[in-house]
């Protein structure tokens, strides 16, 4: 049985959103079993309509606290001993549940990764991976995109050498093509990070392709790409706002006459098919890689969709054991060559 910690009072929607989610996801998976940590009376409430073969599989495990976007991560983590994101990591320290899943403050559950489980042994930094849409549908591991803002060339090399086992491991892709973003796609360009950092992802045993510029990150040139975590920020809620803006602009530009409204009809299905390429539910979370168990960030927002799959998500990871690949990748370079 697999066993998921998932921290319910995280995120815009919670619990009841969370609930939902995770009561999808024990429905898809009969191996699956979740630990809901939260206040127990509105979770039992939430509960009270569901399957009697699902619900025997869903434990509650109570805590009163939650830990706010606005608090400073650390600090709340270390005073905030019955905070949902704490209780939740703590049962994955103790070996009570082999994941963990949560959509609330993206600080605390840095911090809890940290704080409370530690590195991954030779790992400098951890590293926030999403999988961002590309137009052939694969989706493109970003990373990272701010557990660190600011990193040096060789927190860059351990990105690129962590993202391509998650993506072989997790994603199934064979010898993952690993990209570096920067300002242009000859070696010679960029900062003095990325010229660092691009001569020393040419010496590792990595499908390494070079440079990969903003504009070709989501055409399937890559499956990894490595940035710090500014930069990757920046870029995700840059797509995030720009999704969102474009499908404004088309619902205005198809609704203001009624030559538009017809055409909006004859175009629905393949807008929404375009709408689900872009939807982040659909990819479920971004792992944290370089923490000593699997750990699943969720977007803020999520509903019951993109818990359903960030739990798929979760899984995947457990199963892959990639954690382990990327400690022995990381204490034994030479056992890179295992990525190819």
């Amino acid at each position: 049985m697999l066993r998921i910690a998932i921290d319910a009072m995280g995120g815009d929607h919670s619990p009841d959103e969370i609930v939902a989610g995770a009561v999808s996801a024990l429905q898809a998976n009969a191996r699956l079993s979740v630990q809901l940590v939260g206040p127990e009376q509105p979770l039992e409430a939430l509960l009270a309509s569901v399957a009697a073969d699902v619900r025997e599989r869903i434990a509650i495990v109570p805590a009163l606290e939650v830990i706010d976007n606005d608090e400073a991560p650390a600090m709340a983590v270390r005073r905030k001993k019955d905070a949902s994101i704490v209780v939740a990591t703590r049962l994955l320290k103790e070996g009570k549940a082999d994941g963990l899943l949560t959509a609330g403050s993206t600080g605390a559950f840095m911090a809890a990764g940290l704080l409370i489980l530690g590195r991954l042994p030779g790992v400098q930094r951890p590293a926030l991976a999403p999988i961002l849409p590309t137009v052939d549908g694969q989706g493109v591991v970003l990373l990272d995109v701010g557990a660190n803002m600011d990193a040096t060339p060789e927190h860059l090399q351990q990105y690129a050498v962590m993202g391509a086992i998650y993506a072989e491991q997790v994603l199934g892709r064979a010898t993952p093509r690993v990209g570096l973003l920067n300002v242009g796609s000859e070696p010679g360009k960029g900062n003095e990070l990325t010229k660092e950092a691009y001569q020393l992802l040419a010496k590792q045993p990595l499908n390494f392709i070079g440079n990969v510029e903003a504009r070709d990150l989501l055409t399937g040139q890559a499956d990894v790409v490595v940035t710090d975590g500014f930069v990757g920020n920046v870029v995700l809620k840059f797509m995030e706002g720009m999704a969102l803006s474009l499908f404004d602009m088309l619902k205005v530009e198809y609704t203001s006459d009624l030559r538009g409204k017809l055409g909006a009809g004859l175009l629905r299905p393949g807008l929404r098919r375009f709408k689900r390429n872009l939807d982040y539910s659909e990819y479920g979370g971004a792992p944290l890689l370089g923490v000593k168990l699997p750990m699943i960030k969720c977007h803020g927002s999520s509903q019951r969709k993109a818990i359903h799959n960030g739990i798929g998500q979760a899984i995947s990871f457990i199963e892959s054991r990639a954690g382990e690949v990327i400690s022995n990748a990381i204490t034994k370079p030479v056992e890179l060559e295992e990525v190819e």
